[in-house]
Order: structure tokens, then C-alpha cells, then sequence
């Protein structure tokens, strides 16, 4: 059984055919084979594809694989959805450094502000966000799919289409906790926070 994150980003899949980037051991490629999508595995880590590949053996399951760094060597498909989950925001944005045009479900490890404000200019609209609670970390999975629209700092901080108070009150304990490390002097920063810790409390 698929813990929560990889089920939610499986949830997000609406095509028939996906490329799984830094699959680790391919449970999510397992699950979604076994739902009729094709997938393509790829990992820049020999021993984890090696793991991958066992796995796929076990539940005797073809499915392909590419010892790869990002994209590279991956020829995608117009059909494909390209999935990158696990890694940090400047590392997906190295893997995205090329003109696509597919559906993309990213989560990353850190800054997805950076990372919103970065795939809406590669001309994409953020579809769909949803929150996951696991180990007692946040993660944001996002889709984007392809077209043009203006958001706002909010929009791209705190996110335009996610309402989940739970995701609201993760933020904001969070934010509450900057702010009291934040010096008096610091007043511009503390502004800041203090403006997102008040859209917060009205979102909730």
C-alpha cells in the first residue's frame, strides 16, 4: 500500500502514460501500472533503479527504466505526465530547463514559492494543489498544466487553488515560529511575516 503522498500524487494522474523522475524504488511506477498507465522510471541512482527493477520483477510487472539524470535521455512523449517528487525546488528547476508542453505533478522538498513563480513562467497554470501530513513533515503537490494567468505574491507564497485548513494552520505555526526568532530591528521582515500570519488566520 502506497503511503499518502505517492497516493495523492497518483490521485493527480490523468493521462495514460506518465514519467516517473527519481522513481527511487518505484513503488508509486508499481501502483500505477497496475491502473493501465504506462510508466517510465527513471533515477540518477544506479542502486536505486537496481532496487526499482526487483520490485517490478516481484510483482511481475515490464515496466521501463532509464539510468539518468533528470530528463536526459528521456524522450517524452506529448501524452506523457512528467511526475518529480522528493527533491529540492533548484534541483527540479535544472530537470524542467527544457521546452515541454506535458502536464507536470511536482513536490518539493523546500521553497515552493521559487518553484510556483518558475513553472508559471514557463507558461503554466497551477491546476490543482494538495497537502500532505507525513512524518510529521508538510509536502505540497502540485499540478501544473499548460496556460497563461496572472497571480498574485500570495497566490505564488502561499498558493492560489489549495483550501485545506490543515495546510493553513501547518503555515501559520510555522510562520508564528520565524516571527519570534525575527529581532525587533528586522522590522521589514517582521512585517512580512506578520502580513502572512494575518491572510493565514482569515483563510482559516
Amino acid at each position: 500500500m502506497l503511503k499518502k503522498r505517492l497516493l495523492t500524487i497518483a490521485s493527480l494522474v490523468s493521462t495514460k502514460s506518465v514519467v516517473d523522475v527519481g522513481c527511487d524504488h518505484g513503488y508509486l511506477d508499481i501502483y500505477l501500472t497496475k491502473k493501465n498507465i504506462h510508466c517510465t522510471a527513471t533515477d540518477i541512482s544506479e542502486k536505486s533503479l537496481k532496487k526499482a527493477i526487483d520490485n517490478f520483477k516481484k510483482y511481475n510487472l515490464k515496466i521501463d527504466t532509464i539510468l539518468t539524470d533528470g530528463l536526459n535521455n528521456v524522450s517524452i512523449k506529448k501524452e506523457d505526465t512528467i511526475i518529480i517528487s522528493g527533491m529540492g525546488c533548484d534541483t527540479i528547476i535544472k530537470i524542467l530547463n527544457k521546452k515541454m508542453n506535458n502536464d507536470l505533478i511536482i513536490s518539493s522538498n523546500n521553497n515552493t514559492e521559487k518553484l510556483r513563480r518558475y513553472i508559471v513562467n514557463l507558461g503554466y497554470i497551477i491546476a490543482v494543489e494538495k497537502f500532505v501530513l507525513e512524518n510529521n513533515k508538510g509536502y505540497v503537490i502540485i499540478k501544473f498544466v499548460k496556460g497563461n494567468k496572472k497571480y498574485t505574491d500570495l497566490d505564488y507564497i502561499i498558493g492560489p487553488v489549495i483550501d485545506d485548513k490543515v495546510y493553513f494552520n501547518y503555515l501559520l505555526s510555522k510562520y508564528e515560529k520565524i516571527l519570534k526568532k525575527i529581532p525587533n530591528f528586522y522590522l521589514n521582515k517582521r512585517n512580512y511575516y506578520k502580513m502572512l500570519i494575518k491572510e493565514l488566520k482569515k483563510r482559516i
